[in-house]
């Protein structure tokens, strides 16, 4: 019987598989062999992903027609297919950046789910692409079909770019590059305190916290999760708080998010994971009252998918798209340099100010900035 054992990202959305083939197989294409051991993959997904170079025999790429043979280690990545297959189509509005015959480049609104799960059906990223592709009425898709082309995801509450393949063979092609590290990702956060250093990277394995299940937690012995990468570059000091963009090596579940809390500087307002506490600053009540100011401004975590960059799965050329900060984030931004800008200095988290500079916060707590 054969071997399989499997894997995944947490963010990208496909599976990495390894089939050790049994002593006694008979000869058998790969495409049709690998449809038979991969439930819910059609024969064509396959096919595609073996024309992109997501099915391995022992090490080296193969076509669809490679005949199998007793004990041939067998590496795939896969599409990963949804629990659910039946969708309704909304029409939501799509801010969409790019679109070809092959995929789309969107960019995506704070609050809106990527795709339904438990508990949300409706309002969903997919449930807008559904109406987007001309589906009007609740549908159990076809198989292959489910996920329209969504090859990662990013949180509920980040907002940015995001990606959709509209062909099986541009699902593959993007997903190979998921899985080899070469999209670009870039995202700008604003996280508590500064870093030490004004550049530098973030290693840790990121798994499931085992205290609390919705939240994801570093294992820095590497005994446990997967393992995670993270870039930083300091962009801007508040001392309080700092703009810092992140360059995503892997693709974890919050891997910034918690990255950047076992680094010691939480995401703001970050609620799962302790940032919407006060957790650098004095303990002048006007400074609390400015933080709760900033909360209403952007009233979740403070990340944006800014840039994806990617080779075209057809043209083959390279493509990079930015999009700016929302509004309100920007918002943010411009408060915490308005609020820096007032201090003549900021060398201890209690110093006493004086009534010159509390005037000044003052009219700043009372600005609409």
């Amino acid at each position: 019987m054969e071997e399989i054992n499997e894997s995944w990202q947490e963010e990208n959305d496909f599976d990495q598989l390894q089939i050790i083939v049994d002593p006694g197989q008979q000869a058998i294409r790969i495409d049709h062999f690998l449809a038979e051991k991969i439930p819910r993959v059609s024969r064509n997904k396959i096919q595609n992903a073996v024309k992109a170079g997501l099915v391995k025999i022992n090490g080296s790429e193969v076509k669809s027609n490679y005949k199998l043979r007793p004990n041939d280690k067998i590496d795939v990545i896969i599409p990963r297919p949804p629990v659910d297959s039946e969708i309704i189509p909304e029409d939501i509005p799509l801010d969409i950046i790019y679109e070809d015959e092959t995929l789309m480049v969107i960019n995506k609104s704070c609050g809106m789910v990527v795709h339904p799960a438990a508990g949300v059906r409706t309002g969903t990223l997919v449930n807008a692409l559904a109406w987007h592709f001309g589906l009007r009425e609740k549908s159990v898709l076809p198989e292959g079909k489910e996920r329209f082309g969504l090859v990662h995801r990013i949180d509920k509450e980040t907002s940015g770019l995001l990606l959709v393949a509209k062909t099986d063979y541009a699902a593959a092609h993007l997903s190979k590059q998921f899985f080899n590290h070469t999209i670009e990702r870039e995202y700008n956060a604003l996280i508590w305190g500064e870093p030490k250093e004004a550049k530098g990277t973030i290693t840790g394995n990121i798994g499931r916290d085992p205290k609390r299940r919705s939240c994801m937690l570093v294992f820095p012995d590497g005994l446990e999760g997967k393992h995670a990468v993270t870039h930083y570059e300091l962009i801007e000091s508040f001392y309080y708080t700092s703009l810092v963009k992140c360059n995503l090596e892997t693709g974890r579940t919050h891997q910034i998010r918690v990255h950047m809390k076992y680094a010691g500087h939480t995401l703001f307002n970050d609620e799962k994971y302790g940032g919407d506490q006060i957790l650098k600053g004095t303990i002048f009540t006007k400074y609390k009252q400015f933080i709760q100011n900033c909360t209403k401004i952007l009233s979740h975590f403070a990340l944006h998918a800014k840039v994806i960059g990617f080779v075209h799965p057809t043209t083959e050329k390279f493509m990079r798209f930015e999009q700016e900060l929302p509004p309100n984030f920007n918002l943010l931004i411009e408060k915490w340099r308005h609020y820096t800008s007032t201090r003549r200095e900021l060398t201890s988290p209690t110093e006493e100010i004086s009534k010159e500079e509390e005037k000044e916060i003052n009219k700043l707590m009372n600005s609409k900035v």
